[in-house]
């Protein structure tokens, strides 16, 4: 009998093991995240202490709403969603107004929640609440972290969702004691997105549509584009003699100097823009779809004969308004891949449509003069001033009022995103969009417009600019009142001003409380020398900069 030796087992290899809130954060190093925005709270230790150590750079900021217009700010900017992070109860109501921007805007965001413990659930304990019940239909997804096993999974998930189909908000919830179970640290790869792209017959379509349009127009919108596809689009439209108007805050995508570009569509509107809905003969809406604001309250537009193609990744067409000739179900950058391919003959009349549609536009945004003439502050000499000297990557940031009508008209979006805004009319949104714009492109000149209202709904974050070192030109245009509000007020209930004014602080000496540069501007002629010294605190200096602008009341853009 032959004898053998028993070859010993190989072992196993040792798993790597670490708790659940550190491998969220390292799922979420795994897909591009650079930054999260985060109110700490003993709910999610575990994932803070994740972050210890990580690549991921933690900005603590002062509000957690704050912190959620940050990252869903940081989400337009990013084809990463933007990430915040919040405790519970308290905290996740306070970052609610961020999830409903990003619903409305189409921006990919994810919030993570810290929650009570598991086995504390549905006992009414300390801060307790039901995340679904919440956030279910304001979010693209709630996700509760009930098993830890599963962590890395649930946050390729999140951000799946949160960029897929139409881009949107996903909440995830995270209960205190889950994240800290040890488990496997294997972590669950990035989920690809679909992009669509037009197929032959579409392209055929539009090709047709185009063909037989004398006046065509394109409109660009939402947050679903790159650089190049932006580009892509400019030179196509420019070699065809095609015109584009851009969406409400969403100015940037065809550049302001692009003679196709021929103004924003929107609240507030300048004729030109308003008239041309009505009197193209094809509209091509591009990342978006013409919803409320753009038909002017579901007004504009609505004839059945009309022709418009869409072209959403959407499949839903979800806030579209009027009809719909064609629907391509693409994201932007593979509609642009696709639409350069499409060689038509330029007609005469696309290059007197095209013409007389930008003559109008650049009438409308050229700076008044800018002579510094003496009398009280003007919102109209400070943007002549500042465009003057912008460089042409320079960006913009703010939030909701008559305020922002100055940016829409004056500023210079030369590419995209070059315009930051809550297009779902949210207050507060400027400093923390400027911040969030800052960090993610330091060096780049950064302005937001803020008004003296909605300033200090989130002015606090100033705070974080200092700490992390971000440099935006605020500018606080001061008219001691919620002028929206007061317009609106003065058509229904003329002559009757009721709970429209404002008595202000120094914001000026606030700014240089929180570590920036402030100065108080109430004359015309006080203007420039504010500005050069506000930009040479910024480039000189490394700080934030705020011009507090005391302006007349009922003065407009337009």
């Amino acid at each position: 009998m032959t004898q053998t030796t028993a070859v010993p087992a190989t072992p196993a290899p040792a798993v790597d093991r670490k708790s659940a809130g550190h491998v969220i954060v390292d799922t979420l190093v795994a897909h591009g995240v650079q930054r999260t925005y985060v109110v700490p709270g003993e709910s999610y230790l575990d994932v803070l202490d994740g972050l210890h150590n990580s690549s991921i750079e933690t900005v603590v900021c002062r509000h957690e709403g704050g912190a959620a217009y940050m990252a869903e700010a940081d989400g337009k900017m990013s084809p990463v969603p933007g990430v915040a992070m919040v405790t519970r109860g308290p905290g996740a109501a306070n970052a609610h107004v961020g999830l409903h921007t990003a619903w409305q805007d189409s921006t990919p965001m994810v919030l993570f929640v810290g929650l009570i413990p598991f086995e504390h659930r549905d006992r009414e304990a300390f801060q307790e609440f039901d995340p679904h019940a919440w956030f279910d239909s304001g979010a693209k997804r709630v996700m509760v972290l009930d098993h830890p096993e599963r962590a890395s999974e649930i946050v390729a998930e999140a951000m799946f969702a949160a960029n897929s189909g139409r881009p949107g908000p996903v909440v995830v919830g995270l209960p205190e004691d889950i994240i800290k179970v040890e488990i496997d640290a294997t972590l669950h790869p990035p989920i690809p997105v679909a992009h669509g792209g037009m197929t032959v017959n579409d392209w055929k379509a539009l090709r047709e549509a185009l063909s037989a349009a004398d006046k065509p127009l394109f409109v660009t919108g939402g947050n679903d584009w790159t650089h190049e596809g932006a580009e892509g689009l400019t030179t196509w439209l420019e070699e065809h003699h095609l015109p584009a108007a851009a969406e409400w805050r969403t100015e940037g995508t065809v550049p302001f100097a692009s003679p196709s570009y021929v103004g924003p569509i929107g609240y507030g509107r300048p004729a030109p823009t308003f008239e041309m809905l009505e009197e193209t003969d094809l509209l091509v809406f591009v990342g978006t779809v013409p919803g409320d604001v753009i038909t002017n309250g579901f007004l504009v537009r609505q004839d059945w004969k009309k022709k418009n193609f869409l072209v959403t990744i959407d499949p839903s067409l979800r806030g579209r308004s009027g009809p719909v000739s064609y629907q391509i179900v693409a994201k932007p950058d593979v509609f642009v891949r696709d639409l350069v391919r499409i060689d038509l003959a330029v007609k005469d009349e696309w290059k007197e449509w095209t013409a007389r549609l930008r003559a109008k536009q650049v009438e409308f945004s050229t700076p008044v003069a800018t002579t510094a003439a003496e009398g009280p502050a003007r919102m109209d000499t400070m943007m002549a001033h500042l465009v003057a000297g912008l460089p042409t990557d320079a960006m913009v940031t703010f939030g909701a009022g008559e305020h922002t009508n100055f940016a829409h008209r004056y500023f210079p979006t030369q590419g995209y995103a070059s315009m930051i805004s809550a297009r779902n009319g949210s207050m507060g949104y400027s400093i923390p969009s400027a911040v969030a714009a800052s960090l993610r492109y330091p060096g780049r000149r950064v302005v937001t417009i803020a008004g003296d209202g909605e300033f200090l709904m989130n002015g606090q974050e100033l705070a974080t600019a200092a700490q992390y070192g971000a440099t935006p030109l605020v500018i606080v245009m001061d008219n001691q009142e919620y002028g929206t509000i007061r317009t609106h007020q003065e058509r229904d209930y003329p002559h009757r001003i009721s709970g429209t004014q404002l008595v202000n602080p120094d914001f000026a000496l606030m700014a240089q409380a929180f570590g920036g540069y402030g100065v108080r501007v109430e004359s015309n002629d006080e203007i420039p020398a504010a500005l050069e010294a506000a930009l040479k605190a910024i480039d000189e200096e490394g700080r934030f900069a705020l011009i507090h602008l005391i302006v007349e009341q009922r003065v407009k853009a337009y």
